[in-house]
């Protein structure tokens, strides 16, 4: 059964195993004498760091499973070594490394700026490129990672480094935090660090990280700025019986019976419903969008009663239509291992996702009723809570306006994901945190999130490049 695993909190490997440069570190510090005045940042230099850092990056393979995190660890070890920047490591199980740094400033609420190194499968037959290439051409760079979500790291490293080499007087820490298992669940990475490493992200009071950016499509200009998340449950459904030869179908076996039950479900209609963070998400992509969508963004609780609109939402827009109801994906099966055996046991799982209000007993009862067969199985994989950030603090009134600055044509709007990011770890703990990639991606592009030949342009990480250290400077020099 392929589920997130869930380490051990006794199975902790390795932990600040590079501490020991500290005594290179303070005899560097002493030399240096006393402090100097700040320097400026040469932008032009830093962006082409960026670049190749991301190329060295995206050749590091951590596909997840198994992941192999350790590798991207050292990585960024050796940086902050070089950099003479203090940094802790820990390591959750062999291979799946954590690792991050800290510039100190002064008492207001840290900033985190988080990623994480893991990536998905990439299938090399379907890719025209190698994806762990980091192929440059066309203007693009190509490889597994760079839109999710390893370019987002490096941009925030080197905002990180740019403060840190100028000397700039921080009136808050900054924390950069790079973690694994992001695509598992991160039981192996933020989840993990949460849990066992608190002092990492000991006064932070802002995160950045993924789950939001920029897109265009026919000239418009779109940013959203994540501040919620539709919440994951995980389920494995399992429907049992009496095993036999393949020649002789019985009246009833595990498989067919979990494909009447599956089927059942896969024509069950969950309630559509906007509730008031969707709804002002809709309203801030009216403006910006098709002519024939802008009055029914700007009112979705009168467009959410008309069962064309809401199909034609879902051919057009399958992740905004995702964002007016709970929905069930069936996206593993599991039966036989031989053709001609009926197997004593059949498996399936569901991806579902719901509202961030929903209460999720009552969703698990109204999941039993589409499925109607008290007979199979239900087991919770995974299940988070939700929370919502604000709009009024410092941090995302910051990125509005850097974003504002670089692209003035540009519609930015709070943002609601249908996926989930390690955003729901830090603000469960009342962490205001954002889901911002400072790239405008075409949305042609957007296929090789968890797609074939995903890509970015040089010009992004460029501008994305500047952006970032523009937002991170009015962070933490006001």
């Amino acid at each position: 059964m392929t589920t997130p695993d869930v380490p051990r909190p006794a199975t902790r490997y390795a932990t600040t195993a590079l501490r020991t440069l500290a005594p290179t570190l303070l005899a560097a510090v002493l030399a240096a004498g006393p402090a100097t005045a700040q320097q400026p940042v040469d932008m032009a230099k830093l962006q082409d760091e960026a670049v190749s850092r991301i190329e060295e990056y995206i050749r590091i393979n951590t596909t997840n499973p198994p992941g192999n995190e350790d590798q991207t660890m050292k990585f960024f070890a050796r940086i902050f070594t070089a950099e003479g920047i203090p940094f802790d490591t820990a390591s959750s199980a062999p291979g799946r490394g954590n690792v991050w740094a800290r510039l100190k400033g002064g008492s207001k609420p840290a900033l985190v700026l988080l990623s994480h190194m893991d990536v998905v499968p990439a299938d090399r037959r379907y890719w025209s490129v190698d994806p762990f290439a980091a192929t440059v051409k066309d203007g693009y760079l190509w490889g597994r990672g760079t839109l999710d979500t390893k370019t987002l790291g490096i941009v925030e490293l080197e905002a990180f480094l740019a403060l840190h080499r100028a000397k700039v007087p921080l009136d808050r820490d900054i924390i950069f935090m790079a973690t694994a298992d992001e695509e598992a669940g991160a039981a192996y990475g933020a989840g993990w660090v949460v849990a066992h490493h608190p002092e990492a992200f000991r006064g932070a009071g802002f995160v950045i990280n993924e789950g939001g950016g920029g897109n265009v499509n026919q000239g418009r200009q779109r940013f959203g700025i994540e501040v919620t998340q539709k919440v994951p449950y995980w389920f494995t459904l399992t429907s049992t019986g009496t095993p036999r030869h393949g020649s002789e179908p019985p009246v009833a076996s595990a498989v067919n019976r979990l494909v009447r039950a599956l089927y059942r479900l896969q024509t069950y209609e969950f309630a559509p419903r906007i509730i008031p963070a969707v709804d002002t998400y809709f309203k801030g992509l009216a403006p910006a969008a098709p002519p024939e969508w802008k009055d029914a963004f700007a009112d979705m609780a009168t467009t959410i009663k008309d069962r064309d609109k809401l199909l034609r939402l879902q051919t057009q827009f399958p992740e905004l239509a995702a964002l007016t109801r709970n929905t069930c994906s069936i996206t593993v099966l599991k039966g036989s291992a031989k053709i001609n055996v009926i197997p004593p046991e059949a498996e399936a799982q569901l991806d579902c996702r719901l509202l961030p209000d929903q209460d999720v007993a009552e969703f698990k009862r109204e999941l039993n009723d589409a499925l109607n067969d008290p007979g199979i199985a239900i087991e919770q994989i995974l299940g988070f809570t939700p929370a919502v950030s604000p709009t009024d603090n410092l941090l995302y009134k910051t990125i509005v306006q850097v974003t504002k600055a670089h692209y003035p044509q540009a519609t930015i709007v709070p943002a609601v994901s249908t996926g989930f990011t390690d955003s729901h770890f830090f603000r469960d703990r009342g962490i205001a945190s954002y889901g911002y990639a400072p790239f405008l991606v075409p949305e042609a592009d957007e296929s090789g999130v968890h797609g074939n030949n995903e890509r970015i342009s040089i010009e992004n990480v460029r501008t994305g490049t500047q952006m970032m250290y523009e937002i991170v400077k009015s962070m933490v020099a006001n």
